[in-house]
């Protein structure tokens, strides 16, 4: 990696080492409609994408500025690419969260999954990542993320998912980013143990084909075993490992992830469990608060 293409030193260092989470805030197209139906906002409140989306950065806008949500709790915030280019009185969004708030920012590049093969489902292309990847640099992001899910037990399938989600990885890395890569392992999989068992086999051989300049992150799905990914942590290659709550309750989420010693919360749905539009912003705030101490304790 060229030397004027290397993330950027005090984040990487704050993101390995600092304590707190790594928020999700970034529903795309499909996944909106759901997130501001949690948010109390039903789809007859707005008409056309762009409304829609307008709802979502005002939700996004309101937890950012939250009194709550700063880096003594929240070590980084993943984007929608449209709020990557958006901003909040007229700053753009990562410039509030790095410069204002102390939380680093990350960008969602995936787009979608393709139709289930294998027990698994791959990424989508992804047109223009060059150029993605380039204005994430220029708006001050600092990595990517991107997700694939796995379904079944299937080595197959898990191997062509580690392998795709490792080759957009090293395009990342080129770019001077960091990605992090998330397999997801569907949390109600019959096979979810052994799933992870042929996941952590996987990432592990393509973290061995790595160069040293070459530094990734992992969001996995919480393990039914304690400290299974533990391994992958300690990989020189691995910044960070972070869990996805993957459906589970705030509650259920925190429960389990305070029992893997070597991962922190990157939630999104759990993150905003219980918060409303109709709330007034002291309620908002008090809500969003105590989520935020849950997940900051699950994290530690």
């Amino acid at each position: 990696m060229a030397q004027d293409a290397a993330p950027n030193q005090n984040q990487t260092d704050l993101m390995a080492k600092g304590q707190g989470f790594i928020a999700a805030l970034d529903q795309s197209g499909g996944s909106t409609p759901k997130a501001l139906l949690q948010y109390g906002v039903k789809e007859d409140e707005y008409d056309g994408d762009e409304a829609m989306f307008a709802e979502i950065h005002a939700m996004r806008t309101r937890i950012i500025m939250s009194p709550d949500f700063t880096s003594e709790k929240v070590l980084g915030a993943i984007l929608f690419e449209r709020t990557m280019r958006g901003d909040i009185d007229g700053k753009p969004v990562p410039s509030v969260l790095w410069e204002d708030r102390g939380i680093i920012p990350f960008l969602k590049i995936d787009k979608g999954l393709e139709d289930k093969a294998n027990g698994v489902q791959m990424m989508k292309p992804i047109p223009g990542l060059e150029a993605l990847l380039a204005d994430a640099r220029g708006f001050g992001v600092f990595g990517t993320k991107e997700r694939s899910v796995i379904h079944e037990a299937n080595a197959e399938g898990i191997s062509a998912v580690v392998a795709q989600q490792f080759e957009l990885g090293r395009a990342v890395c080129a770019a001077g980013l960091v990605p992090i890569i998330e397999p997801e392992v569907d949390i109600n999989s019959p096979t979810k143990g052994e799933a992870e068992a042929l996941l952590r086999d996987a990432i592990s051989a393509e973290l061995a084909k790595l160069d040293a300049s070459e530094n990734v992150m992992l969001k996995l799905t919480i393990p039914n075993e304690d400290g299974f990914y533990d391994v992958l942590a300690d990989h020189p290659n691995v910044v960070r490992v972070v869990a996805l709550s993957g459906g589970y309750s705030t509650a259920d989420a925190c429960e389990k992830l305070a029992r893997q010693p070597k991962m922190i919360a990157s939630f999104s749905r759990a993150l905003a469990e219980g918060l409303s539009k109709g709330m007034t912003d002291a309620e908002f705030d008090a809500a969003l608060g105590s989520n935020i101490e849950k997940i900051y304790q699950a994290s530690l």
